[in-house]
């Protein structure tokens, strides 16, 4: 029987086709894939267990000579198919993975490809629907060229030209493979009630995909320095986009750690509000603005209705009902618990998310994803209610569930909800209570540097009243609310490196407090964070500082270049949920604005229409 242990975050590969995303180990181990959408229950689970909870193992067979002397990995053709070469002492056999774009039905496909010599391959797929808890039902198809496995409405089949047994519920096969073979495995996911679908052709199925990503790639206006990791990061995000309807996943994992063996395990399947206006600079900064236009039209319909039912995340098809729960079969990856699925903030009062939805329907007006007017009677009805509960205590950005509090950054994104709409109407003439908006606009602004301000400390603080610092008032120059130059940004700044940075230089997003956060534990450095400081450097004119930071992010990123949440410097590993479309983003926006060298008045990347 195959072992299988989840490998460190940086050694997964990601692969996907605009509808769900797989997780691919350097050791040829599917362990993470949800079918068939990204919010989907995993079939393969072991991330966040072991081999029985679901995994599918393609990789040399080191029981038959096959131990692999070295791995390889990279992504062919600088697109999404990934290409994994493991050299023995007996050849040289290359894996391509990949989730088929434009298929009928989810379709996964596996091609082990031999390059020298002959190597013994061990094929050990391991099927559990619903998160590694229900075994399938597995039967022969009728051409014996594959199996069928049912459980309740779901059915994978697989189809390969090798013979297939069973091994206590796990289905095996072993073969060798020589110089010039290619042997194709085709996992497709289907209704159970429904009929078999037709076979795919595995190499005209990679012929396809290369040709779609190759071109979509191809497409990619960004010239600036760094850009084949901008490239990088812009197809993750792509990855990451469920494609029916426009909407970006922060990540397509759940319960990932952001303490190894801790709690603060969360559900990151679904799409936050709080990306919003930063996805749209980022995506247009590659030149992607049929990806910006869907991803704005998400975000319209998703946050339309009554104002006072905003939420700050919803599903990827707008999705309300996020009731989290767990599943306390999974042991949690290295015993990091509970698991979570599904995520209680969506019933959080966050009132920064007021802000970026109006920050990002402001960048969209700018740079012409819609008409003028298209939107305004929404955003005046956001700007309305928001007019009435911005005094009132939030769970803040970062999601605390320790009690609502009066965070600054929070008041900081209502001031920027309120000054964005009063750039659009005076540029515009957008019919709006101009001068209404404009008192709340100081009013909230004279607020925040009366209570937000903490004079002995000589900086803004996390809360009202109190001493601690927050990651997020980075984001004050930035936004505009004060310029970089103001004495009270540069004491912010300088309390942030003194208290906020570990010893690599990366930002925490604040010091853990129980009883402000809720939950217990530490975490590491916030990626996305880090790169706010570069930003805040470009800011202050501190260029060398600047470019010195972003290069050590850079260096945290796998060699697939990908990243995740956050940054755990003790063990030096990623921890958090994988890939992180936050860290992408913020990579994106800030090689764009490196590459400018200054912040826009917009507080982000320069677009390239205003």
């Amino acid at each position: 029987m195959v072992k299988v242990t989840p490998l460190k975050i940086e050694d997964y590969g990601l692969i996907g086709d605009g509808r769900s995303c797989a997780l691919v180990g350097r050791n040829g181990s599917i362990d993470w894939l949800c079918w068939p959408r990204f919010d989907s229950p995993a079939c393969f689970a072991a991330l966040l267990g072991d081999g029985e909870n679901g995994h599918w193992q393609l990789a040399p067979d080191e029981e038959r000579g096959g131990a692999p002397i070295t791995v390889t990995r990279s992504y062919r053709n600088h697109g999404m198919v990934l290409e994994t070469v493991f050299e023995t002492h007996t050849g040289v056999v290359a894996i391509l993975d990949f989730m088929a774009i434009g298929a009928a039905e989810p379709t996964l496909i596996r091609i082990v490809e031999g390059r020298r010599g002959a190597v013994p391959i061990l094929n050990w797929l391991v099927m559990r629907f619903d998160y590694g808890l229900s075994v399938p039902w597995v039967t022969r198809l009728p051409d014996n060229m594959g199996i069928s496995a049912i459980a309740g409405p779901s059915r994978c089949v697989l189809r390969c030209p090798v013979a297939l047994h069973g091994e206590d519920r796990h289905t095996v096969s072993r073969f060798i493979v020589s110089e010039g073979d290619q042997v194709p495995f085709v996992l497709t996911y289907m209704d159970s009630h429904g009929a078999l679908s037709q076979p795919i052709d595995a190499l005209a199925a990679l012929h396809r995909t290369e040709q779609f990503w190759s071109d979509w790639i191809g497409r990619c206006t960004y010239q600036g320095e760094h850009a084949a990791m901008v490239r990088r990061s812009l197809l993750t995000l792509k990855a990451l986009i469920y494609q029916p309807t426009g909407g970006i996943v922060a990540a397509p994992t759940t319960s990932l750690p952001e303490e190894l063996g801790g709690g603060r395990n969360w559900d990151y399947r679904y799409c936050w509000l709080r990306d919003a206006s930063l996805t749209l600079i980022a995506i247009m900064a590659g030149g992607y603005y049929d990806e910006a236009m869907a991803w704005r039209d998400w975000l319209q319909a998703a946050v339309a209705g009554s104002p006072d039912q905003v939420q700050i995340m919803y599903g990827i098809a707008g999705e309300r009902l996020l009731n989290e729960w767990e599943a306390g079969w999974l042991p949690g990856y290295e015993a990091s618990k509970p698991v979570r699925v599904g995520n209680a903030a969506a019933g959080q009062l966050q009132l920064d998310v007021y802000g970026e939805a109006i920050a990002a329907l402001h960048v969209a007006r700018q740079t012409r994803l819609c008409a003028i007017t298209d939107g305004w009677r929404l955003q005046v009805g956001l700007l309305e209610h928001l007019a009435t509960i911005w005094k009132e205590p939030d769970e803040g950005m970062w999601e605390v569930r320790g009690g609502r509090r009066q965070f600054t950054v929070s008041k900081i994104s209502c001031w920027l909800a309120f000054d964005r709409a009063i750039r659009d109407v005076e540029k515009y003439g957008l019919e709006a209570p101009l001068e209404e908006w404009k008192a709340l606009r100081q009013d909230i602004h004279d607020t925040v540097c009366r209570e937000g301000f903490n004079a002995d400390k000589n900086c803004f603080v996390q809360y009202f009243g109190g001493t601690g610092l927050d990651a997020g008032l980075l984001l004050i120059p930035v936004v505009g609310f004060l310029p970089a130059d103001d004495p009270r940004v540069s004491g912010t700044i300088a309390a942030i490196e003194r208290e906020l940075l570990d010893e690599h230089g990366f930002v925490r997003r604040y010091l853990p407090d129980l009883v402000i956060e809720g939950v217990a534990g530490d975490e590491g450095a916030f990626i996305a964070c880090s790169f706010w400081l570069v930003n805040a450097y470009v800011a202050q004119g501190r260029m060398e500082e600047a470019h010195a930071l972003f290069n050590r992010l850079l260096a945290l990123c796998s060699d697939l270049g990908l990243l995740a949440e956050e940054y755990d410097a003790t063990t030096g590993r990623q921890v958090g949920n994988f890939p992180q479309a936050f860290s992408h983003l913020s990579l994106i926006n800030s090689a764009a604005i490196l590459n400018a060298g200054r912040i826009t008045t917009m507080g982000a990347a320069p677009l390239p229409v205003l």
